[in-house]
């Protein structure tokens, strides 16, 4: 059995209490070693046999589960933060079912959450903007058309933008060309949730200067949006004449 955890943001605490169950049972684990905290495989038990997928091409992953499963072990694949995003899971699923290797998956709480916690931020403000667009700059790997920076910026939503901080004069020059004013707030949040935690407050006019200033260049999440500062609208949940199913409005 192969089991696909999220290994959460970065701090050992974040992972969910499956995923750390399922860590601590298994006897291989694999895991994203550019991303997952060291720390996290403290959990593993003595003798568990650990691979570093950072060295690893995709058919060498494949082997060494082909071969723990040929031996009747236990298989965690850690990924980092939440495997669903960015986590080039499809391909070793597609991979395992066409094999008959049998799989579950764990969720993880990804590195975005992690960063609007430590930005104590809200990606959806009434009055400001109730949509949150995940993406990333088209790099090496591009993006399918329709789907570039300029073009989802003109939106005007809540943005947070993986694999782009090497990259910031140009997510920069396209938030701009989006749409985007100079003094949009945007935010630089380097390994949120780890020890080393860095946060830089900026605009989108300076973003690219903010990030060479602080010396971020990678395993960063770049936020964008009027949400991270400014006035909003207050949540008509809580609002003492606003009636629900719960309660009545207040008279």
């Amino acid at each position: 059995m192969v089991h696909f955890v999220g290994a959460g943001p970065g701090a050992p605490d974040l992972i969910t209490l499956r995923g750390a169950k399922l860590l601590r049972e298994a006897d291989v684990v694999i895991y994203a070693g550019s991303l997952v905290n060291p720390a996290l495989l403290e959990n593993c038990k003595p003798g568990c046999e650990i691979h570093n997928s950072a060295e690893m091409t995709l058919p060498e992953v494949l082997s060494v589960v082909r071969k723990a499963e040929r031996n009747g072990k236990t298989t965690v694949r850690l990924h980092t933060g939440d495997a669903s995003l960015y986590g080039a899971i499809r391909e070793q699923l597609d991979a395992l079912s066409a094999e008959g290797i049998p799989f579950d998956i764990t969720p993880g709480v990804s590195s975005l959450f992690g960063a609007a916690a430590a930005l104590g931020a809200e990606f959806t403000l009434p009055g400001v903007s109730q949509s949150l667009i995940v993406t990333r700059l088209a790099g090496r790997t591009p993006v399918p058309e329709g789907e570039g920076l300029r073009a989802l910026a003109a939106h005007g939503a809540s943005m947070a933008l993986f694999l782009s901080a090497g990259m910031l004069e140009r997510v920069q020059a396209e938030l701009l060309a989006g749409g985007c004013r100079e003094d949009t707030p945007a935010a630089l949040v380097y390994k949120a949730t780890w020890p080393e935690e860095k946060i830089v407050r900026c605009s989108v006019g300076t973003l690219a200067a903010s990030g060479e200033a602080a010396g971020i260049r990678n395993t960063a999440l770049v936020l964008v949006g009027g949400f991270l500062e400014g006035p909003y609208e207050k949540s008509k949940l809580y609002d003492p004449a606003f009636s629900t199913g719960f309660r009545e409005a207040a008279r």
